[in-house]
């Protein structure tokens, strides 16, 4: 005897609109979309223990390897310093004019060197940490933001060197030195926004690291680090004097010279000095987050 047996009904599949109808229901979420902006600042604020910690564990490892260990986080800027001393100040004559050379040179390579470094850690803080990414859920602009913290503690570590430098060659302590600290905190903001756009580019294009160097080498030598901006732009156009003065990098130099450096006086500043280092750091800060924010579903996908 035969036995017809009836196929089982095809199972029906739920359209994309009815799938998410049904997740809303029952309270499920995209994962990894991207929250709002305050609630991004609240989930980073949250983590600003595990951003510390990152940092310090960061630039703890960065010369585990290394006999001399920790003492190259001072070492590394002063001989940068010795041979800029050396070819630019001995060789090319910009020490000539510079009242306090050695101080002057000094606090240009350490503060140039804040911002260079948390910008190429910065290019590198998505692409460079993609397993961390996608192991676990957390703001992402928490590691650009770590970075930057990172070079800050590294950077208070040779501060202790310069002031060294400071009072061997005769500069007076002075209450001015107290306006290192808000000098600091704008460059730190004004780093940490470029930091976290060249995150978000180098996370698509990797190559943007490797491009870099190049682009900072030459923001460097127009940043006054190694000569008076105000000597050797005399006689030339007035636009490009006030371009280079502008140049957020040379601000923050020019102010971290000013706390510090009793010869280098106010009227070696750009007019309005201050306000121009702020709007850099407020329109960086803001505006790097927010470029940064925009892609944070994205990044360690594809």
């Amino acid at each position: 005897m035969s036995q017809v047996l009836d196929a089982p009904p095809p199972m029906q599949v739920p359209a994309d609109g009815d799938l998410a109808a049904l997740a809303a229901r029952h309270g499920l979420t995209v994962s990894g979309a991207r929250p709002s902006v305050p609630a991004y600042v609240r989930q980073l604020w949250d983590r600003r223990h595990f951003i510390t910690a990152f940092a310090t564990a960061k630039l703890t490892a960065q010369y585990s390897q290394a006999k001399l260990g920790q003492l190259w986080q001072v070492m590394t800027p002063l001989l940068n310093a010795a041979v800029y001393y050396f070819i630019f100040g001995v060789l090319l004559g910009t020490k000539r004019g510079v009242a306090d050379f050695i101080p002057f040179l000094v606090t240009g390579v350490f503060v140039w060197t804040f911002t260079q470094s948390s910008i190429m850690a910065g290019t590198r803080a998505i692409s460079g940490n993609l397993g961390l990414v996608r192991a676990l859920h957390f703001p992402r602009a928490a590691l650009p933001i770590s970075f930057c913290l990172q070079q800050l503690q590294q950077l208070l570590f040779s501060m202790l060197a310069l002031i060294a430098i400071i009072l061997c060659v005769g500069v007076p302590v002075s209450a001015s030195w107290l306006l290192a600290l808000p000098a600091l905190v704008l460059q730190f903001v004004f780093n940490a926004g470029v930091s976290m756009v060249l995150a978000r580019m180098g996370a698509k294009t990797p190559d943007i690291a490797q491009l870099m160097p190049f682009l900072l080498r030459t923001w460097m030598y127009v940043s006054g680090v190694m000569w008076s901006i105000d000597q050797q732009t005399q006689g030339q156009p007035r636009a490009l004097s006030l371009l280079l003065q502008y140049n957020p990098a040379a601000l923050y130099i020019d102010l971290m010279r000013f706390a510090l450096i009793d010869s280098f006086g106010a009227d070696t500043l750009p007019p309005h000095v201050w306000l121009a280092a702020a709007g850099w750091a407020v329109a960086a800060g803001i505006g790097g987050f927010i470029y940064f924010w925009k892609a944070e579903e994205t990044y360690g996908r594809g």
